[in-house]
């Protein structure tokens, strides 16, 4: 395939598809985040509960804007014949919920103690 030609559209729909989907993690990550940090005016929840949406709002907003930037990247590296770029979000995404749901995990043990 040469510069800028089309690439095969099964794989421009599959980049598409990539994209919808981290769109969905995102928008799962901060349902999370608004419900655990909101939760403190709602219900007399320990403190914990507020802060361990903190870090869900954060991550939900780095996989909604770097998500773009890859889908802009696998696009162009379709029209162009280029390898495709290593995803970030591989690496940081499951290190970030593994380490928020051991954060939380460990304030329950805590606090049923």
């Amino acid at each position: 395939m040469g510069v800028d030609e089309e690439p095969d559209p099964r794989w421009s729909l599959a980049n598409e598809r990539t994209l919808l989907a981290y769109q969905r993690t995102a928008l799962a990550l901060l349902a999370g985040g608004v419900a655990a940090a909101g939760s403190r005016e709602a219900v007399d929840a320990p403190a914990w509960v507020y802060l361990a949406g903190i870090p869900l709002l954060i991550l939900s907003v780095l996989v909604a804007l770097t998500s773009r930037q890859r889908f802009t990247a696998t696009e162009s590296a379709l029209r162009s014949g280029d390898p495709l770029p290593r995803p970030p979000l591989v690496a940081v995404l499951p290190m970030s919920i593994g380490l928020v749901g051991a954060a939380v995990l460990a304030a329950v043990l805590v606090d049923l103690l």
